[in-house]
């Protein structure tokens, strides 16, 4: 139903982060948000955020290694480079994301929607989205406008959601309150 990145905000989305050096020759490992994990490769340039300063910076070449990802960027080219880039967000202007069929959402898009029953009663706001292998589930946090503070996963599947309408940045639930 979607596809799987993480937290956006209006005109980039969070693809992963770089988190520690690999090797001396500017090698980096890499968390990816996107599924398949490899396919963060899959865009030639990045928008790096580290403390505060956002730049781009073109892969020169990806790779699978043991259960992760490691990255080699342009001009990073030791250990030493690679440090200053250790927790730095990878992000993509969102007009670089890949188009979707009809009825398809990205992940980014669903989060801080309004969540509503069927019923009209506010459940809270989506805070994140989460895969378990059967299908993708909706962490909904209890808001200001919410019934009660609780918070809830809901599973974002055709039964449960009836509308996403993000104009009205909302998400209809057919969903039990007191479950």
């Amino acid at each position: 139903m979607t596809s799987r990145t993480r937290p956006s905000t209006q005109d980039s989305v969070l693809l992963g982060a770089l988190t520690s050096p690999h090797g001396v020759k500017g090698g980096l490992k890499v968390y990816s948000y996107t599924n398949p994990i490899e396919g963060i490769f899959g865009y030639p340039e990045w928008l790096v955020v580290t403390q505060g300063q956002t730049r781009t910076m073109r892969v020169l070449q990806g790779r699978p290694q043991g259960k992760g990802l490691v990255v080699f960027l342009e001009g990073v080219d030791s250990r030493d480079d690679a440090e200053a880039l250790a927790g730095a967000e990878i992000r993509l202007p969102t007009e670089q994301l890949a188009p979707l069929n009809a009825n398809e959402l990205y992940w980014y898009q669903l989060e801080g929607l309004r969540v509503v029953t069927v019923d009209g009663q506010t459940l809270g706001r989506i805070d994140h989205l989460f895969e378990t292998g059967a299908n993708d589930v909706m962490v909904v946090k209890g808001s200001d406008d919410s019934i009660d503070r609780r918070e809830r996963l809901l599973p974002y599947i055709s039964n449960v959601v009836t509308d996403v309408d993000l104009d009205r940045g909302e998400l209809t639930v057919d969903w039990d309150p007191e479950f």
